[in-house]
């Protein structure tokens, strides 16, 4: 997952992808010269934990993220970020809807100091 990868991640079945998840998480691991051990703690998680997750035959999603977190490799997690994106013509209807015209109030002060006219 480090290279650019020309996979075809839809074809892959789901223990295809859960293996590739584990062994890149190893890799970094290793690269970055942690042990398991040290990997585990930081993340709160049990050694065996890491194990199952680096062989990719266990693992909730909170614990990827744990230890994605600990390799600093959150990285990839940014193409789940979405971003509502408006047309021009609803972003226009918004911003008309959101500007008010502010008048100051009139008291009942104001309407009576007020002469009628004499027309």
């Amino acid at each position: 997952m480090t290279d650019i990868s020309y996979k075809n991640w839809n074809v892959l079945s789901d223990e295809t992808i859960e293996q590739e998840i584990g062994h890149y998480i190893k890799k970094v691991r290793q690269q970055q010269n942690k042990t398991q051990a040290y990997i585990a703690k930081a993340a709160k998680i049990s050694r065996s934990t890491l194990s199952l997750l680096e062989r990719g035959e266990s693992g909730s999603l909170k614990t990827l993220i744990q230890v994605l977190r600990v390799l600093d490799k959150l990285q990839p997690l940014e193409v789940f970020r979405y971003e509502e994106v408006l047309s021009p013509l609803a972003l226009a209807k918004v911003q008309r809807k959101s500007k008010v015209r502010i008048r100051p109030s009139k008291s009942k002060k104001d309407l009576s100091n007020k002469k009628e006219s004499t027309w």
